[in-house]
């Protein structure tokens, strides 16, 4: 018998498998293939103070080894999601975990203050790769200061586990992941979406309405690893890693470069399943290498 279960800054997983933000919806689009209470978390789609519609279409594009989005955090906004979506997805036996976006300082705060008070959602993850609209459209987690900034002020308000989701579009992530632990996160989460473009040579057009847009899918994934190694190395706070994770051996390889579990993402759009499908490829990768517990190999990379 092997241990899946992992503890991560006081919160326990069952498993180190959870579906990432904005791939599968609030759980309820994915009942008809997977059950959420076999998964260790699920981090719903993002939430922001206000409804946004989100960008104008096309705001999708297959890539070579990934895909670019830009759907533009389209919700209807923290009370929505309180009133409406809260009350039909508590019951999950799981960690529920809240995408928490805004694009001021005071937007994150004020969400951030609403889902604290949400029994059976015991923790945010922070998505600072949001435009900041006061510093001229930069994201709030190119700048470490900002970064820590936004990171301390939602920590003032929110009681529970604070996790943090980088951006990798930065020089150095180590200094990213360093200032918003110095802000308060609890956990980090890395990577967010690298940016991207794509173009339609016979229409000498953008594909994407927005031209850039999120690329997503294996062909991040070595940057991903890379970049949860060096956090992995930098910081004492627990890492979930995710970026291009696509089957078991993926996510088994980026708990040995120092994450406690993983976010699967991209793949949920190719087989809806896929996450079940992981978490009992590091069951079976747990039994054949004789490991009793999925901490005894976070981070055992050998080098």
């Amino acid at each position: 018998m092997v241990d899946l279960s992992i503890n991560i800054a006081g919160l326990q997983f069952k498993n180190p498998v959870a579906t990432a933000s904005g791939t599968f919806g609030n759980g309820e689009e994915f009942l008809d293939f997977v059950s959420p209470d076999r998964l260790g978390g699920i981090f719903v789609k993002a939430v922001t103070g206000e409804n946004r519609d989100g960008n104008a279409y096309p705001r999708m594009a297959e890539t070579p080894s990934g895909m670019l989005n830009s759907v533009g955090l389209q919700n209807k906004g923290v009370d929505f999601f309180c009133r409406e979506i809260y009350p039909r997805i508590k019951h999950f036996t799981t960690n529920i975990i809240v995408n928490v976006s805004g694009s001021t300082i005071e937007e994150y705060v004020e969400v951030a203050e609403k889902i604290n008070e949400l029994d059976q959602i015991p923790a945010i993850e922070l998505n600072i790769s949001c435009p900041n609209v006061r510093q001229g459209g930069m994201a709030f987690g190119v700048v470490p200061s900002v970064s820590m900034k936004v990171t301390s002020e939602v920590r003032k308000v929110y009681k529970k586990v604070l996790m943090v989701k980088l951006s990798p579009n930065v020089t150095n992530i180590c200094d990213s992941a360093q200032a918003v632990v110095d802000g308060g996160a609890d956990v980090i989460t890395l990577i967010n979406t690298l940016l991207g473009m794509a173009i339609d040579a016979e229409r000498q057009r953008p594909v994407l309405a927005t031209i850039t847009g999120g690329l997503s899918g294996p062909a991040i994934k070595p940057v991903a690893l890379r970049m949860v190694y060096q956090v992995y190395k930098s910081v004492s706070v627990p890492i979930i890693g995710l970026g291009g994770i696509m089957n078991a051996t993926d996510a088994i390889e980026f708990i040995l470069a120092g994450a406690s579990a993983v976010q699967v993402g991209t793949a949920n759009f190719i087989d809806p399943t896929i996450s079940i499908k992981i978490i009992d490829g590091i069951k079976n990768y747990m039994e054949r290498h004789k490991i009793s517990s999925v901490k005894d190999f976070v981070g055992a990379l050998k080098i």
